[in-house]
């Protein structure tokens, strides 16, 4: 089977920092890949640089099989189709720390934004199709508030939604509730539980390690730039080989 995504030997550096030493991943249909490590380990940096919101300086990107075809421009790696970029980014959905939602639209518009103007569909079609993905978030009641009348745990239910409404192949999640006080958290792991156990494919960079053992097909332990150790979530939080991982495991799950 075609990987959904398939990352190889991506390096990626700012200024003299490289961030991302040669990390190679696969992730197939229906799979719930959890990214997790330190802060500074790279762990949005890789997720970045899958829609190419990041430019790594080497390696492949591929998804559903189509390569992105890179150039050198100035001595640096740079996409050399903007529309093939632009094409294979509309077909993920990205849910980032910060929502970034529009201020000036309202919840059924900030939804129906990209089917209507990127993918052209026809505005009723995304308008019955918003309803019913606003509906699985539990926020149909909330279809013409504002983003400034909302809750952060009800503005990332919304971007959710958004990502959603593009019918994507993936579902990257850039630590989706790092910016949310703790008693909204739950309510946004409840969206994306329901959503893996609908077999979507998708990448989580998270730091809620509980949540990412019990939610996951595959664990992802990055350190320095690279990936320490990798599995079935339950060796991963529960007999890992690396003294570094056990270590992280131990330090965040009070063990």
């Amino acid at each position: 089977m075609t990987p959904t995504i398939a990352l190889s030997g991506i390096h990626k550096r700012f200024g003299a920092n490289e961030v991302l030493k040669g990390v190679s991943l696969e992730a197939r249909e229906g799979e719930v890949i959890s990214i997790i490590g330190a802060s500074g380990s790279g762990k949005s940096t890789l997720l970045r640089c899958i829609p190419l919101l990041e430019t790594p300086e080497a390696g492949s990107i591929a998804i559903g099989g189509e390569t992105v075809r890179m150039r050198s421009k100035g001595g640096r790696a740079a996409p050399a189709d903007a529309h093939q970029v632009n094409r294979l980014r509309a077909s993920l959905g990205f849910v980032f720390q910060n929502f970034n939602l529009w201020a000036h639209m309202t919840v059924l518009q900030n939804v129906i934004e990209a089917p209507v103007h990127v993918q052209k569909r026809p505005r009723a079609e995304a308008i019955a199709e918003a309803e019913a993905l606003l509906e699985k978030v539990g926020l149909a009641e909330k279809r013409d508030a504002y983003p400034a009348q909302l809750s952060g745990g009800q503005q990332q239910r919304t971007a959710i939604a958004r990502a959603l409404a593009m019918r994507p192949r993936a579902l990257l999640f850039d630590e989706p509730t790092s910016a949310l006080d703790p008693e909204l958290v739950g309510e946004v792991l409840r969206v994306i539980r329901d959503l893996a156990a609908e077999g979507r494919t998708m990448l989580i960079v998270t730091h809620e390690m509980a949540f990412a053992a019990d939610v996951s097909t595959r664990a992802i332990f990055l350190h320095d730039g690279q990936i320490e150790e990798q599995g079935p979530p339950a060796r991963i939080f529960n007999a890992p080989t690396s003294d570094r991982t056990r270590a992280f495991i131990a330090r965040h799950l009070n063990r």
